[in-house]
Formats: C-alpha cells, structure tokens, sequence
C-alpha cells in the first residue's frame, strides 16, 4: 500500500441501516414541511381579500372580476329594495367621499339595524361580477361616530 492511499473500513450491515433509515425520515420531514407551507398557502390566499372603496373598485375593471372583496362605501338611501321572498334585498352604495359613484348589490339575509343610518359606513364583502353586480356574502356595518370635535370658540 502507498502512502497516497489510505485506508478506509468497510461500512457495517448495521450502519447501513441506520444511515437508510436516517434518509428515509429526513425525506420524510422534508415532504411534510412542504404539506404545511403550501395548505397554509392556501388557507391565506382563500382568506384574504381587497379593501377597496366604491371609486376604486369602479376604476379597476375587469381586475377585480369574480374575487374575494371588501367595498365600502355609504348607502344610497333610495335604491333598497326588499323582494317579495323576504329576505333578497338589491341596493346601490356610494362611495363614502364623494358619493359620485355607485355600485349595485344583491344581498340574501337579514340586514343590520344601522344598515339605513346616512352616517354609517357599509362594508360589503363577497364579488364582484362583470354584469356590475356585487353578489354581497356578508354586511358589516360601522357605527358613525357619536363625538364631534367642538369648535373653537375665541
């Protein structure tokens, strides 16, 4: 034998094994971390949604078509109507600032009291159709504010 080669021992039976088995649960391990990164993927991306005004959602188009989405916006006081199955009502919302635009929604269910208050913000949330229908999954209503800033007085 030459000094430039050296000796290596032969690997055990049972070396071989336990190296085997040490793979297998690290492939293991590696797979299941994978699962859980891509359902939590998934969970997050099925539970989040935009937040977008009445205006911004007019002004996006056909982006925001058949997605998950929260609109605020005030309502337009003349546009509920209750059908005759009770609980379908259609309306429009206006956005909040300056009322200019408006979207128009259907929503199946009861509708909060504070619904028709003029000082309350709607947030709907469910998607928007390319008909220009907001199909409304859930209505929440933000209470308006019961304190006003006083004016100064000289």
């Amino acid at each position: 034998m030459s000094q430039a080669q050296s000796y290596v021992p032969p690997v055990q039976p049972e070396e071989r094994s336990v190296l085997a088995h040490r793979g297998k649960l690290l492939v293991a391990a590696g797979v299941f971390v994978l699962a859980l990164v891509y359902l939590a993927f998934i969970a997050f991306q099925g539970a989040s949604a935009f937040y977008l005004t009445v205006g911004e959602l007019n002004d996006r188009g056909e982006s925001v078509y058949d997605r998950n989405l929260r609109v605020s916006g005030k309502l337009v006081q003349s546009s509920f109507v209750r059908d005759d199955s009770g609980t379908l009502v259609h309306f429009s919302l206006a956005d909040a600032e300056d009322g200019g635009q408006t979207v128009d929604a259907v929503y199946d269910g009861l509708v909060p009291d504070l619904f028709f208050n003029e000082h309350s913000e709607i947030v709907l949330e469910g998607t928007y159709s390319s008909d220009g229908m907001f199909d409304t999954q859930s209505i929440l209503v933000k209470c308006p504010s019961k304190y006003q800033a006083l004016e100064a007085s000289n």
